[in-house]
């Protein structure tokens, strides 16, 4: 689920808030740093579980309307094609996903039913719940393509839910878009022959948790180290003029050339000019890669650059 740029931007993040609370200590910080990727894995399990509370509601709604005491022959006979869909009976029914909410304490929905009833709305109101509904179709495919559909044009963009998180935890704004890129791709992965719900991992492995720690952990251990590398390199520009994210994603940058050796020179470049691109100002990242540029070479010339390895990623 985690990716690399992630744990970057999670630890520039985490640097940044370090330095705007002057004082607090380099344990506390790190472990509101794993606080914050460990609530990344919570949207994920959040969004999952809208799925599962959109297809409870849309039960509840057809179960009360068939008791109506004037219930029409619709209502006495409702279309089950949607609350009967197998994506969302295999998300509903899987063990490994409702334990895996339940020990994290999702329960955001029951106490805010109003964003599942607007999704529901908006998801009835919708041509492809229409089109769904009135095809003669019936088959595991047309089932997964739907809810596929449903979430990338329906669920995912909708501004309710969308303020929603952004009001219940604004740091989820950034872990959004990766969250939902992972659920889409296993809602297409889904197969007929599924009988459980396959529940992502937070980290790819043990190396990538020992990553966030160590580049936090080294980059403010050795800020003033980092620094005198690159003030030197900027005669056009006064230190207290550099933006405060340049200059930690500057850090980070050199930390990464100079202390770990298995990363490539080229991923650690690419990675941190797309951070300053999305995070930083519109000339940050032409910036910052002249300065890097000029690094590299004088720490090639240095031999102090020591690469070695297959590479974290």
């Amino acid at each position: 689920m985690l990716n690399r740029r992630h744990i970057r931007v999670k630890v520039m993040q985490s640097i940044y808030a370090m330095h705007q609370h002057q004082g607090e200590s380099l344990d506390k910080e790190e472990k509101f740093l794993f606080q914050s990727i460990d609530n990344m894995h919570d949207l994920y399990l959040l969004i999952l579980s809208a799925l599962i509370e959109i297809r409870e509601k849309e039960l509840e709604y057809l179960e009360l309307a068939s008791k109506k005491h004037l219930a029409t022959k619709e209502e006495r006979n409702p279309s089950k094609k949607f609350t009967e869909n197998r994506v969302l009976k295999l998300l509903s029914n899987s063990n490994s996903l409702i334990d895996a909410i339940d020990s994290r304490s999702i329960t955001n929905w029951k106490r805010n039913d109003d964003i599942i009833l607007f999704l529901l709305e908006a998801i009835k109101a919708s041509s492809l719940y229409l089109e769904y509904m009135s095809s003669p179709e019936n088959s595991f495919n047309e089932d997964k393509d739907f809810i596929a559909d449903l979430f990338t044009e329906v669920i995912a963009p909708n501004e309710k839910l969308y303020d929603y998180l952004e009001e219940h935890k604004l740091t989820w704004l950034d872990d959004l878009p990766s969250v939902n890129t992972l659920i889409l791709k296993q809602l297409k992965k889904f197969r007929a022959t599924d009988d459980d719900f396959l529940i992502s991992k937070l980290y790819k492995d043990i190396d990538d948790k020992e990553y966030v720690k160590s580049l936090f952990r080294k980059t403010i251990l050795n800020e003033t180290e980092l620094s005198k590398e690159y003030l030197d390199k900027t005669p056009n520009w006064d230190s207290d003029r550099i933006a405060e994210i340049d200059t930690i994603i500057l850090k980070m940058a050199i930390c990464e050339l100079l202390k770990f050796p298995s990363i490539p020179v080229k991923v650690t470049i690419n990675e941190y000019l797309e951070i300053a691109k999305e995070y930083s100002t519109p000339k940050s990242s032409i910036f910052i890669n002249g300065i890097l540029d000029n690094l590299i070479k004088e720490f090639e010339k240095d031999n102090r650059l020591n690469k070695a390895g297959r590479g974290l990623l």
